[in-house]
């Protein structure tokens, strides 16, 4: 089975036990990696696909979540932790990661001209807005603010799709779609998918009217096309409180909830989330 293979880098950091789960990982998704045999007041850092890992606290242990974006090719990786936990040198630990290939849909799209070829001002004005998103995913709060397992963010609309899909837009190959899409009636009611802080509202070209939640540790989840939103900036949200409404601002095709989610700049399937069994 392709997955993680755990090797201890030297004799060292023997005592101390890395688990990840789940084991097995594709581009686009997350895991939960714990290390046991640690003292309370050590210090971990770590990589794993060119990703920093952010360590936290979690049901007495230490862990931090390890994503693969998207778009990383299938292959062999190393992972590394040091941790820091008396006087000298740094405990060192790797091991390796196999990213199993992922097949992505194609899908083909036709919308108005306006809304492919942009103007110069406003190629400058999308440009902006992704710069300002890429920021405020890339922020790392040293707090955890989840808590239990993540809900879809609209209730009975079925799973979302369309992850990773490499999207042809009247007839010419674009970026690949980094979220779920919902489909729901304009009106639903959109919920935060775990606790959080509000980051970001915004109305931008492409996301239309959106909002952002960090959930602490680089941890983060948009939901983008809305028709309202209910919630400020730096608001304190729960697990399925409403946030806004499904719509079709920005740029969009109809009514429908786009949802994505990233660890830090790593872009991850939102629905890997969801997988995500936390013990707390």
């Amino acid at each position: 089975m392709l997955g993680l293979v755990l090797a201890l880098a030297q004799p060292a950091a023997a005592g101390i036990r890395v688990t990840f789960s789940p084991t097995t990982v594709r581009p686009g998704d997350v895991s939960l990696v714990i290390v046991q045999g640690v003292d309370d007041g050590a210090t971990l850092e770590g990589s794993v696909v060119g990703h920093p890992l952010v360590f936290f606290p979690y049901a007495r242990v230490t862990a931090a979540l390890a994503a693969v974006d998207f778009e990383t090719r299938p292959g062999r990786y190393t992972w590394k932790i040091a941790v820091q936990d008396g006087p000298g040198e740094p405990r060192a630990l790797s091991g390796r990661l196999v990213v199993s290939p992922r097949r992505f849909p194609v899908e083909r799209l036709t919308l108005p001209p306006a809304m492919v070829d942009l103007d110069v001002e406003t190629t400058r004005r999308a440009d902006a807005e992704q710069a300002q998103l890429r920021t405020v995913f890339g922020m790392v709060t040293r707090e955890r603010l989840w808590r239990g397992r993540f809900t879809p963010p609209v209730a009975a609309a079925g799973a979302g799709h369309g992850f990773g899909a490499r999207r042809v837009i009247n007839g010419r190959p674009r970026s690949a779609h980094a979220g779920l899409d919902y489909a729901a009636e304009r009106g639903t009611p959109v919920v935060a998918t775990n606790a959080g802080r509000v980051a970001l509202v915004a109305d931008f070209f492409f996301p239309g009217r959106l909002v952002v939640i960090d959930h602490g540790f680089g941890l983060h989840t948009a939901y983008f096309h809305l028709d309202q939103v209910t919630v400020a900036p730096q608001e304190l949200v729960e697990r399925g409180q409403p946030i806004g409404a499904v719509g079709a601002t920005g740029r969009a095709t109809g009514p429908h909830l786009h949802f994505t989610a990233g660890v830090g700049r790593a872009r991850i399937d939102p629905a890997a989330l969801l997988r995500l069994t936390p013990q707390d």
